[in-house]
């Protein structure tokens, strides 16, 4: 076989359509594209609307959104706990960690494992990471999961952000 015998496949190359060639016959005169108008003469830009706005300028540019039912935690570490336990002793509740800084009134509270624990403490938190309640225990201590409070039985769960739809919580 030599370059002069190859040949593209039967069919796969169409000879483009003649077009404004007269007015007789299919295509001619306007070419298909009408008559009058900015479309009908030289070439708009792609995506050109006219003037107005085009959609690619219209959708937000960033990716993603802001989660409405969002759950936001503030953090507790165990090296925090454990200088609480030694200051109030074993039993560390919500109000124990509002009145000593860790926790501001009508947050979340959620166990993280950084630091160490070495006091045996009970903990009652709205949430705890698995690292956190296996170094508890292992100290001597447990973790009691307090109900949020829109998890209560009879609630439907977490209530949408009131605002508009870039309002976060």
């Amino acid at each position: 076989m030599k370059v002069h015998d190859l040949a593209p496949a039967p069919g796969s190359n169409k000879r483009a359509k003649r077009k404004a060639r007269g007015t007789g016959g299919k295509g001619g005169k306007t070419a298909g594209r009408g008559s009058k108008g900015q479309r009908a003469r030289s070439t708009v830009a792609r995506g050109f609307e006219g003037g107005q706005t085009p959609l690619k300028q219209r959708v937000p540019k960033l990716s993603g959104f802001n989660n409405p039912f969002r759950v936001e935690y503030q953090a507790i570490n165990l090296h925090a706990l454990n200088d609480l336990a030694a200051e109030i002793g074993e039993d560390i509740d919500l109000d124990a960690l509002v009145k000593s800084g860790l926790l501001t009134k009508g947050d979340f509270a959620k166990i993280l494992a950084r630091g160490e624990i070495t006091a045996k403490v009970n903990v009652h938190a709205h949430g705890a990471s698995a690292a956190a309640v296996s170094a508890i225990e292992a100290a001597g201590g447990s973790v009691t999961l307090v109900t949020l409070p829109f998890m209560e039985e009879g609630k439907a769960g977490r209530p949408a952000v009131q605002g508009n739809q870039f309002a976060n919580r």
